[in-house]
């Protein structure tokens, strides 16, 4: 493996993950544990949304890419990543009610859907495209970004509640946006 493989899979990793803590999707997965008792089957439904997710942005993401070349991608880039610490900050509206779902059976169709519909256009989804275009790497991109979503949402899967309570969201979130402000002032002075 190349280090720029490596490098888009470690930065896509730990920047997802620290952007997922306290985001709609982790109440999502804990609003689905809580319902259903099946973590297992939710853990893999948000594996399989977010990989699917994750692919599709990477891919867009290396695309627009190609379309913007020299100064402008750098430019581009940099200032979406600023704008990502940015928007880090700001708190999000977490909507109410859960899935409508009438059999065990749907468990794992009911979490695919609900994580891939609530992550379009959601921060990480738009961080996995920009992170895709800056490595034009699609794969290696999409794989740490998925993980990330996993590191970030199986505890809350699987600890429902105490996990979520627990955590130092405001720090998490501030941690994200330094690293998101640290990646785009590196992009823009990479040029």
């Amino acid at each position: 493996m190349s280090t720029t493989f490596l490098e888009a899979g470690a930065i896509s990793t730990g920047l997802v993950a620290l952007a997922e803590v306290g985001d709609r999707t982790q109440i999502l997965g804990v609003m689905l544990v809580c319902r259903f008792r099946r973590p297992w089957l939710i853990l893999a439904g948000v594996l399989a949304a977010s990989l699917a997710n994750h692919l599709l942005a990477a891919t867009l993401g290396v695309v627009a890419g190609h379309w913007l070349q020299g100064p402008w991608m750098r430019w581009v880039l940099g200032l979406s990543f600023i704008g990502f610490a940015i928007w880090s900050l700001l708190p999000e509206k977490h909507e109410e009610g859960e899935p409508e779902v009438r059999s065990k059976r749907g468990v794992f169709l009911t979490t695919v859907v609900a994580f891939f519909l609530m992550e379009m256009g959601d921060r990480t989804q738009i961080a996995t495209a920009a992170l895709a275009a800056r490595f034009a790497a699609v794969i290696p991109v999409a794989m740490g970004s998925t993980l990330g979503m996993m590191i970030a949402n199986a505890p809350s899967v699987l600890l429902g509640h105490v996990a979520g309570n627990s955590l130092p969201m405001k720090g998490l979130k501030v941690g994200a946006a330094i690293l998101s402000a640290a990646v785009g002032v590196w992009t823009l002075a990479a040029g």
